[in-house]
């Protein structure tokens, strides 16, 4: 990881922001180690809500829920087991559900329309670190300000290239690095601008790229995995910047451990091994 604030390369096997990962102790109970939820869209639509849960569990998060409409929960429900369900009718409903969750992640398969709009408000609302993703971003193309008024520092975007063109359109052509520290600045949000290279950067100006990619994360559903594991370790209060940055490496290291033939449903079950690696290093 290339930390372009302090200058200085660490490597890929001892990333720089390892001391702060979220080790749990002996005392610690599932509440201590951070209540994820994550927003799911429409029956047909809840495969992606499922992928970024069951990573934001395997990452350490202690307790996940799925917010979903009701038609949704019983396709959900049969498909979970530690995960829970909870549905809900209203922005003000998926408020109430969130009140006492520590980070929630809404985008992924959420459906590109007014209701996702209000959910990112609402959900804005609660005091939960986000995770925008997907069509939690798309949603916003032509009125990126609507977005960018309702976050905070503690939230991330995690937008492909494509996204990233929809809310900052005049910021491509800068380069990749300056595009996202100039994003994360002007939303008020960390960015993680995925790609080969993933630019990880804060709103007060901090700035990495991932040197750890592998092409085998070309598959559908790989970014919702993303998306959960960055949220399932702000649950556990960790700095986002670093969530982020921490996620994106571990990412690749799954997939990266799982070689070719690698599609989304297999990379949470990959994160384990990666984690016993960098806690061997922790001791």
């Amino acid at each position: 990881m290339r930390d372009r604030k302090r200058g200085i390369m660490t490597s890929s096997v001892l990333p720089d922001w390892r001391a702060a990962m979220p080790w749990p102790g002996v005392e610690t109970h599932k509440h201590l180690r951070g209540r994820l939820g994550v927003v799911s869209g429409k029956a047909t639509q809840t495969g992606a809500a499922r992928l970024a849960a069951r990573a934001g569990l395997r990452i350490g998060a202690g307790l996940v829920r799925i917010l979903c409409p009701p038609d949704a929960a019983a396709v959900i429900a049969p498909a979970v087991e530690a995960i829970m369900v909870t549905p809900f009718g209203s922005e003000d409903a998926l408020a109430e559900a969130a009140e006492n969750l520590d980070a929630v992640v809404i985008g992924p398969a959420a459906g590109i329309s007014d209701a996702t709009r209000a959910h990112v408000r609402a959900l804005a609302g609660t005091g939960a670190a986000l995770v925008v993703d997907a069509d939690g971003l798309t949603v916003f193309e032509g009125w990126p300000e609507d977005l960018f008024e309702v976050l905070d520092r503690d939230d991330v975007l995690t937008p492909h290239e494509g996204e990233f063109r929809r809310l900052f359109p005049d910021l491509p052509d800068l380069g990749r690095e300056a595009a996202a520290a100039a994003a994360a600045a002007r939303a008020g949000a960390v960015v993680v601008l995925k790609g080969p290279a993933t630019v990880i950067a804060a709103p007060d100006g901090r700035i990495a790229v991932n040197d750890n990619g592998v092409a085998w994360l070309a598959t559908a559903g790989s970014g919702d995995v993303l998306a959960g594991m960055i949220a399932g370790l702000m649950a556990q209060r960790m700095d986002s910047f670093d969530a982020a940055r921490a996620a994106v490496w571990i990412h690749a290291e799954a997939a990266r451990g799982f070689g070719p033939g690698l599609i989304a449903d297999d990379l949470p079950d990959r994160i384990p091994a990666v984690l016993a690696a960098l806690y061997s290093q922790a001791g």
